[in-house]
């Protein structure tokens, strides 16, 4: 288990480190050069604007979950601590805190789209992303 804490301003160059690591490698029909152009925007604009979680031990950031309302704007967990429940308990934070969450998430992230639908999302819709022209899927989760 990882505690899990509100990220603070001082987290920001971390959380964009693990981010960029984990874009690049969940997105390899992406160029990285894409993810690379928007490491400004993702420090002074998306991870200001959201309600960042932190999932950390006492010496190490592991992973993040950006909200903006119901929305999951992003969930990212550095690639050496992948498949080690730091995604899951991010979400299931999220889901403690929300009675709905619905996000995007490319179609050919296969492991992110099982990922999603194992922590109870549902496919609702169907999409493209026009800053990348990758397709997405629009995902739902509810609180039963």
């Amino acid at each position: 288990m990882y505690e899990i804490r509100k990220a603070t301003s001082n987290d920001f160059n971390e959380l964009t480190r693990i981010w960029l690591q984990a874009s690049i490698k969940a997105h390899h029909f992406i160029p990285a050069s894409y993810w690379e152009s928007n490491i400004t925007k993702m420090q002074e604009i998306y991870l200001p604007m959201s309600e960042v979680c932190i999932a950390e031990d006492a010496i190490n950031i592991y992973g993040f979950i950006a909200l903006v309302e119901d929305t999951v704007a992003a969930i990212f967990v550095s690639p050496e601590h992948q498949a080690k429940g730091v995604g899951k308990q991010l979400i299931s934070y999220a889901q403690d805190m929300r009675s709905r969450l619905e996000l995007n998430v490319y179609q050919e992230n296969k492991n992110s789209v099982k990922f999603y639908l194992a922590s109870g999302f549902r496919i609702i819709n169907e999409g493209l992303d026009t800053a990348t022209n990758a397709k997405e899927y629009v995902m739902l989760w509810e609180k039963s």
